[in-house]
């Protein structure tokens, strides 16, 4: 894989130093903003990265085939589409896109130039979570499902000052429900698919979600996704059963170590370390679908975040969270 990297913000900074060591990625350039090109520079210098920019084209002409589109929320769409308009696979950042109508375009362009899109989600490709979807029959029959990711966000403090960062800004697809929520959303939807309704209880302050609950009701059970960015709170999970339950003791990003509970007494635990290295999991999965042209795999986790957008934007409109991509026409 020769990837071009478009940001350079704390996303970026936290995962470059372990993607410039993996197999099987070739990292030729990083874009940023005109205003931070120095310190694009200094970063690429740092991990040998050869082409420091701020122009795409410039990015494009390093010869890479795949971009890492990690820019605020509201850029995704934009960014996408010019990449698989010139032929590139692309891995971006969470939430894909700002509402399910880019979400869907996206897709379809994708599908039509035969091209990789992943939403980089690192919770699905975890071995803890997969040892969740590992046990979960052994719980008999599901009745509650409870998913937490609480952290207070300084940004939170600016905002109160008056300072409106990308985070909490609603022109810029901000919010809780976009960012920690989202991690929650897809932990439950990975695992039970669909509900049948969704609705979004939250916390509005100058018109955007600055915490919530995602209340997502199923033909047996219902399950509750919370996130915070105004409050410290607990995080983790537990999936409770007729015949025990599991349990993950970090927010649905990192699921950390997780149990198995059952009514006899019987507990199991395991921990395969994932959560120091999140990054790693998720990019393996990309580069290996990439090398073997496995477009199916691809698709299939496109259509899993199609219907995590769907649910989501749904919830977040009814719950009067407005932003401006929703009101643009899209045509292919």
């Amino acid at each position: 894989m020769k990837l071009g990297i478009i940001g350079s913000g704390v996303i970026v900074e936290e995962f470059l130093p372990r993607l410039v060591e993996m197999d099987g990625i070739d990292i030729l350039g990083i874009q940023g903003v005109k205003e931070s090109i120095d310190s694009v520079k200094e970063m690429c210098i740092k991990h040998n990265i050869l082409c420091a920019t701020y122009d795409f084209d410039e990015l494009c002409a390093t010869g890479i085939d795949t971009v890492y589109v990690a820019v605020p929320n509201f850029l995704h769409f934009d960014y996408c589409k010019k990449a698989l308009e010139r032929g590139l696979n692309v891995i971006v950042e969470k939430p894909m896109t700002s509402n399910y109508k880019e979400a869907v375009y996206l897709q379809e362009l994708a599908k039509s130039k035969k091209l990789f899109l992943f939403e980089a989600i690192t919770t699905l490709y975890l071995g803890n979570y997969k040892k969740i979807q590992e046990w979960l029959p052994q719980i008999g029959t599901i009745k509650i499902v409870q998913s937490q990711y609480s952290q207070y966000s300084r940004r939170y403090d600016a905002f109160q000052q008056g300072e409106v960062l990308p985070a909490f800004d609603p022109a810029k697809a901000g919010g809780a429900l976009m960012d920690l929520n989202l991690y929650n959303l897809h932990f439950v939807m990975a695992l039970f698919g669909k509900p049948e309704t969704a609705k979004y209880f939250a916390n509005i302050e100058r018109d955007i979600d600055t915490s919530g609950t995602l209340v997502l009701t199923y033909p047996s059970f219902i399950a509750t996704c919370t996130a915070a960015k105004d409050c410290k709170g607990i995080y983790g999970g537990i999936i409770q059963g007729t015949k025990g339950c599991i349990k993950n003791v970090y927010p649905a990003n990192l699921i950390g170590e997780v149990s198995l509970e059952l009514n006899d007494g019987t507990i199991e635990k395991y921990d395969d370390g994932s959560a120091s290295e999140r990054l790693i999991p998720e990019f393996t999965a990309f580069v290996k679908a990439i090398n073997k042209n496995d477009l199916d795999f691809c698709y299939e986790n496109l259509d899993r975040s199609l219907a995590v957008s769907e649910v989501q934007t749904k919830a977040r409109l009814e719950a009067g969270i407005h932003f401006p991509a929703d009101d643009l026409v899209l045509v292919q």
